[in-house]
């Protein structure tokens, strides 16, 4: 799960410096497991060798003068500050011109003000995970313990607010907190939070040889669902509800990324967020030890490109398996989907929840298919509005007076 960034690089490769190695132990976590993928090196630590390694090679391999690192876990914060500050210099030593930003995604449990000053002084931005008010997010995110983190979490928020640090936020939602949208809401903007990403949990159990119990889709459709997996109701209900809040008044002051996906797609630009693009693979995911994957929620044997030690990044990223796995988000989609009105706007969502069935029994259907289709038949009337605004170089927040002055029907 990344910061909330616009996935607009040719060759984007996210990097895994501490691999599935965490503080906390939530439940849900989709990654901590991929340590089972590597037993043989128990410390999944990035040596400065492969750092260097790759931040020539990444640089090098841009074809824009812009170049976004993205640094992910696990806790990215369990490398100590010394990593990032001589990841800095090599960022420096291999630029040649081009301009380097760099996004990092922490549980903000370990924020110090030593941490916070680096990312201010460098202009970083940093996402922090977090579920919502107290009660939402100790349910699932406590410590290896057992015991809550919120305030550890609040504590990191503080800190980066404290300090002025670009920062936004990332909620889970799962079968426990996602009927209560309105609180989720109210708890960022409460924050001062105005970048936000909510993401949905789905995630299904098999358990496999080598310990692992994750499910990916080349498991087939028959595993059972996780007992933290939001159901397409709860989705769909919890989209449409978070909508009215945000369209009657936070239009171009509060950002979410789902609804900012969603108009992109509207009027045909390049929607901020991989799932809801017509097709993926373009952004990768190098673990600490060099193995490269096709996207960082198919961290499966079965989805692996290669090493950096043996294969280049631009050999592994546009390599034809890459093209295949890239092209087949809209290729395998079924013909409900591809006959759908809003295949435009959701084109399928991450196949990593493609096990669902059509009503006429055909596999490749996401399971928050039902979701996603009350969330764009809500949000119709106002999304073409907002289409006629931006094409017509006006301001989309434009829908908040016409909803003031009936032009539009009142959200509830």
């Amino acid at each position: 799960m990344s910061t909330y960034a616009p996935f607009a690089k040719p060759l984007y490769v996210m990097l895994k410096p501490v691999g599935a190695v965490c503080n906390l132990a939530c439940d849900y976590c989709y990654y901590l497991e991929k340590a089972k993928l590597y037993k043989e090196n128990p410390k999944h630590v990035m040596s400065e060798e492969l750092l260097e390694k790759f931040i020539e090679e990444y640089i090098n391999s841009q074809t824009m003068p812009q170049v976004l690192f993205t640094w992910h876990g696990g806790e990215t914060l369990m490398r100590p500050l010394s990593f990032y500050k001589r990841a800095m210099e090599l960022q420096k030593k291999y630029a040649n011109g081009r301009t380097i930003d760099n996004c990092i995604q922490t549980n903000g449990t370990l924020l110090t003000d030593e941490w916070c000053q680096f990312f201010k002084e460098n202009n970083w931005l940093v996402g922090v995970s977090i579920d919502g008010p107290q009660e939402f997010h100790d349910e699932y995110r406590k410590n290896k313990q057992g015991r809550p983190s919120f305030h550890k979490v609040m504590q990191g928020i503080n800190l980066l607010k404290k300090h002025g640090v670009e920062w936004n936020g990332m909620a889970v939602v799962n079968e426990y907190n996602a009927d209560y949208p309105e609180e989720f809401y109210r708890f960022f903007k409460d924050l001062g939070c105005h970048y936000i990403q909510f993401a949905p949990i789905v995630e299904r159990i098999l358990p496999h040889g080598d310990g692992r119990h994750l499910a990916s889709l080349a498991d087939g459709d028959n595993a059972p669902l996780a007992d933290f997996s939001v159901s397409p109701e709860q989705w769909g209900n919890f989209l449409c509800r978070l909508f009215d809040l945000w369209v009657k008044e936070d239009v171009g002051t509060y950002y979410i990324q789902i609804f900012d996906s969603t108009l992109a797609n509207w009027v045909g630009e390049q929607p901020g967020v991989c799932s809801m693009a017509r097709t993926c693979g373009h952004a990768g995911v190098m673990e600490f030890n060099g193995d490269v994957y096709a996207c960082d929620h198919f961290v499966f044997p079965e989805y692996k490109l290669g090493n950096i030690y043996q294969q280049t990044l631009v050999e592994m990223m546009y390599s034809e398996r890459q093209q295949r796995f890239g092209q087949a988000k809209y290729d395998s989609l079924p013909r409900q989907c591809k006959e759908c009105e809003w295949l435009f706007a959701c084109n399928g969502d991450c196949p990593k929840n493609r096990f669902a069935r059509t009503t006429n029994g055909e596999p490749g259907l996401n399971y928050l298919c039902a979701g996603y289709r009350q969330f764009f038949n809500h949000v119709a009337p106002y999304m073409d509005f907002m289409k006629k605004e931006y094409l017509a170089q006006r301001a989309p927040a434009n829908v908040m007076d016409a909803i003031r002055e009936g032009k539009l029907p009142m959200p509830q």
